[in-house]
């Protein structure tokens, strides 16, 4: 019996900034960021929008698209760094708004007896709950469960983190009838506790903060969306942890230069080339190259046989995170659905080929696995029209987007936007403060 995905729905915010007026603004050239990063447009939610409406939108579609009874799906599990609630799991906001739309269908709470819960672990949360799933559906091979990947990656303006923000979901069926992806159940694992990225809660005095409420204690923590991080020494991790995760992968499997099989390198995409330039270090190793000082990487990464292999196996893969941005936990199923949809819009065939994944979370851990085309696999991306959905958002200006960034703006910049938005957040009642209600549009 086989394990993976059944099926794949996905979603991202209808608005975007040109990566262009970023760099305008900021006095960046525009090149730098276009041809030295592969950014082009940067997603990002509009008023009504965020991590649960992005994970309910992805959730919707996937059981719409694939006609799934929800009643079906045993657990729907989120990976998420974008959470709503320190204790109220955002993917309990995605599954209630889903199953009132359901509802005309299924009766009420369709979802009375799924099992709901969020995983953290930056940016690979979701390549935890995709493991976590299929060692749940390997146990129980007549049961489904479902892996939701919901982010907003979101900088201090002017930072130099700004350029890469991105945001949306993608949502996985995971079953014993794996119709898009069979995956293998060997996994390398390398894991480090550092601090390259992470999301703290800020102390504060209260008498430093204007019209602080009495109750509030003396030292008030704050915690925002914004990281901290170092960007050069998140780069470094990044490259130790995969490096790590990929030999110990070879160890588990015996397989000699694994990366040699794999049709797609998938990896988490921080910026659309991330991949291909951290993977130099490995494929530098595995062909006894030298790789120390900054000369000795260039002359790898200009290399004929690098240059063909990011051509063949990497650069599909980079195609909608050019278009997005980061998406934190979503962005390496993101690449897997972009390297897959321009292979079916070639018309390429790719029934029984291997892919491999390189996932990475700061804080840090890498995890490094693979799985097989499926047979059925047109079948199931048929469904997703990437690229054709991707080309028409709504482009917004530069001030709107600072706006919207600073939630400064009441009402949604579309203002015919159809699906899941945020009605209200109570502030009166006291037993209710801060609940986050939805409505849905037609």
């Amino acid at each position: 019996m086989t394990f993976g995905i059944e099926a794949a729905g996905w979603y991202v915010p209808s608005l975007y900034l040109e990566i262009k007026d970023l760099a305008e603004q900021r006095g960046i050239e525009a090149a730098k960021l276009e041809k030295g990063l592969g950014l082009h447009k940067m997603g990002f939610p509009d008023v009504h929008e965020d991590t649960a409406t992005f994970a309910a939108e992805a959730l919707l579609k996937l059981i719409r698209d694939y006609d799934l009874n929800p009643k079906e799906l045993a657990r729907i599990y989120l990976g998420t760094e974008s959470a709503l609630d320190a204790a109220k799991p955002t993917a309990s906001y995605a599954v209630q708004m889903v199953e009132k739309v359901l509802e005309k269908d299924f009766g009420e709470r369709c979802f009375r007896h799924c099992d709901v819960a969020d995983m953290t672990f930056a940016c690979i949360g979701a390549v935890d709950v995709l493991h976590n799933s299929l060692d749940f559906v390997r146990a129980n091979p007549d049961k489904k469960a479902v892996v939701i990947a919901s982010d907003y990656a979101k900088y201090e303006l002017a930072s130099s983190g700004e350029y890469t923000q991105g945001g949306g979901a993608v949502a996985l069926l995971i079953s014993s009838k794996p119709d898009l992806l069979e995956i293998d159940n060997s996994w390398g694992v390398a894991t480090e506790s550092v601090f390259d990225f992470f999301k703290p809660r800020r102390t504060y005095q209260k008498e430093d903060l204007n019209n602080a409420p009495d109750t509030f204690p003396d030292t008030v923590e704050i915690f925002t969306d914004e990281p901290v991080f170092d960007g050069q020494y998140s780069n470094q991790c990044y490259q130790d942890r995969i490096r790590e995760a990929y030999e110990h992968y070879k160890e588990i499997t015996g397989k000699n230069k694994p990366y040699e099989s794999w049709k797609y390198l998938i990896f988490h995409l921080p910026y659309a080339f991330h991949g291909k330039r951290v993977f130099t270090e490995i494929y530098s190793l595995e062909n006894g190259l030298s790789y120390g000082n900054p000369e000795e990487q260039k002359a790898v990464a200009k290399s004929e046989g690098y240059l063909k292999l990011v051509n063949d196996k990497i650069e599909r893969t980079q195609r909608a995170s050019s278009e997005i941005g980061n998406m934190y936990t979503a962005s390496i199923f993101m690449a897997m659905l972009s390297a897959l949809q321009v292979s079916f819009d070639e018309q390429e065939e790719l029934a029984g080929t291997e892919i491999g994944f390189l996932g990475y979370g700061s804080g840090s851990k890498s995890k490094v696995f693979a799985g097989k085309v499926s047979g059925n696999w047109k079948t199931v991306v048929s469904k997703w029209k990437l690229f054709e959905i991707l080309n028409n958002r709504t482009a917004v200006d530069f001030t709107t987007y600072e706006k919207l960034h600073r939630k400064q703006l009441k009402d949604s910049v579309n203002k015919n936007y159809k699906g899941f938005g945020l009605q209200s957040v109570e502030i009166e009642n006291p037993v209710l403060k801060g609940a986050r209600y939805y409505q849905y549009k037609d």
